[in-house]
């Protein structure tokens, strides 16, 4: 998998760059990150797992076999009274000058982070409230313009493919809600977490290895619940803290003096 990886040409990321208004905080990422788009990446994993046996099925099943290792994605409802200050993420890839950093922009409540994701795309991706996104038509361009740092870091970037939207997020995780036996939720039908904490891909990968490995050796699904919390309750809880302290404004008075390797720790996955 490792070859595969490499000839698909990642970018290497090396720093990060954490904008609070006009404030900064830029640190060296403590080991090289790597950015590949979801779609490349999607199609490595898929391909990998064909060559090793794997059977495609696209048609929808009618019954689901046991064990099932069920990464589906999110699917929460909203509550209709938290219309107006629900959530919306939003990305979109741009082509145009490349940097080896991680950046997040947080400003109001919302945040947009931008990272080289490969083949000389630079990827943009946010979360703003509804409130925010109704008051700019839901035009995510003027959205990017509301932080000055975002636009000027954008002005000689060039946007080459539609916004892609979704919404509303909830941020949630099922690490203690009753288990159906023979089934292991993998990815975000587990755990949601913030993307500004860059560990969501890492979360899926992580969870995915073990739900497989759980489901193969016949281990109860509770089990597998505890090893995942084990691996992934402390960025999650991480996370929502730094959500509230974004969401009160908290975030821009304090992110610049919290040094941004203990951050970094903080909001990674415990790999056993």
């Amino acid at each position: 998998m490792r070859g595969e990886f490499e000839s698909a040409l990642p970018s290497p990321i090396r720093r990060a760059h954490l904008h609070f208004g006009r404030s900064e905080n830029k640190f060296i990422l403590p080991e090289t990150a790597w950015g590949l788009s979801r779609a490349r990446l999607d199609d490595l994993l898929l391909c990998t797992a064909m060559k090793r046996g794997a059977e495609l099925q696209r048609e929808r099943m009618t019954s689901a076999p046991t064990p099932l290792v069920l990464a589906n994605g999110r699917h929460s409802l909203s509550d209709p009274s938290e219309k107006g200050h629900r959530l919306f993420g939003f990305k979109a890839h741009f082509i145009g000058p490349l940097t080896d950093a991680v950046e997040l922009y947080f400003f109001g409540e919302c945040y947009v982070g931008v990272n080289p994701a490969g083949s000389g795309i630079t990827n943009v991706c946010g979360i703003a409230p509804e409130h925010l996104m109704q008051h700019c038509n839901f035009d995510q361009d003027k959205v990017l313009t509301l932080c000055a740092p975002l636009r000027e870091r954008l002005a000689p970037l060039t946007r080459s493919m539609e916004w892609l939207s979704v919404g509303p997020l909830r941020f949630e995780n099922k690490f203690h809600v009753q288990v159906q036996e023979g089934v292991y939720c993998a990815g975000d039908a587990l755990s949601f977490v913030d993307p500004f904490t860059g560990s969501g891909m890492l979360a899926a990968l992580r969870t995915g290895i073990l739900a497989g490995t759980y489901a193969a050796t016949g281990k109860p699904s509770s089990r597998y619940v505890e090893a995942a919390r084990a691996t992934l309750e402390k960025p999650f809880r991480v996370s929502s803290v730094f959500r509230w302290a974004t969401t009160h404004g908290w975030a821009e008075r304090l992110g610049p003096y919290i040094p941004g390797r203990l951050l970094f720790s903080l909001t990674r996955p415990h790999l056993q």
